[in-house]
């Protein structure tokens, strides 16, 4: 295999699919992968926890104080993945919850909130070998990722795979609600003042509207190959 390992930077819009295509190179490559996602949503279930975020409000004055007492580590699973863990508590499925995934898009426009798990992020990946999925990895967590993907698909894509999610965990969702949910978040991770998100200029643009899993994964494995060849 490539012996001199490099980073990939997954970005894209919500429901795009983009840990399942950065876990799927991170198996394939027997690299680390790091949803950077899920940190927001713990940290994101932790203030909702402590009521530091309502409906209405998020205590942006507390959360500044407790920020840094907030740890976040992921571990591997019986299933060959791996779950998210807040101090110490196992919170994967938690995280994966509707108001999670709001909380999490309400916090990351928050700039210390994203300056703190931006030094973390990229203290995971000093020692190269590392997919990390999200909105900004590319532009502001690794700016020097050998590789770079941009993920793209509709809205109403995006939607149906969500509410399928849910359904396939038990939920009852309404899909009118889920898919105004990720145009809300669409719109809010697009302008946000705080790193939005956008498409790095060196990045690769793939949309998988059409597209099934294997198939991207190949596509993504042969831009690997490209990349790790020229080097």
């Amino acid at each position: 295999m490539h012996a001199k390992k490099i980073n990939i930077a997954v970005d894209g819009y919500s429901s795009c699919g983009k840990s399942t295509i950065a876990k799927g190179l991170a198996k394939a490559l027997g690299y680390t992968y790091i949803d950077s996602g899920a940190m927001y949503r713990a940290v994101a279930l932790h203030a909702i926890r402590n009521g530091w975020i309502t409906p209405e409000s998020i205590n942006e004055e507390v959360l500044r104080e407790q920020i840094g007492g907030i740890q976040i580590d992921f571990k591997p699973n019986e299933v060959g993945s791996q779950d998210t863990y807040l101090n110490g508590e196992n919170v994967e499925k938690e995280i994966r919850s509707l108001e999670a995934a709001d909380g999490a898009s309400r916090v990351s426009t928050i700039g210390f909130v994203r300056q703190a798990l931006v030094r973390l992020q990229q203290e995971m990946g000093k020692d190269k070998g590392v997919v990390m999925d999200g909105r900004d990895i590319g532009n502001v967590v690794f700016p020097e990722a050998e590789m770079k993907l941009f993920l793209t698909a509709s809205p109403e894509t995006r939607a149906k795979r969500r509410f399928d999610e849910m359904v396939a965990r038990g939920e009852n969702p309404r899909y009118e609600e889920v898919l105004a949910n990720v145009k809300e978040r669409d719109k809010r991770d697009t302008t946000r003042v705080e790193s939005p998100l956008y498409q790095a200029d060196d990045a690769w643009v793939l949309d998988n509207t059409h597209l099934g899993i294997e198939e991207q994964l190949q596509r993504a494995l042969e831009m690997f190959n490209k990349i790790t060849t020229k080097k």
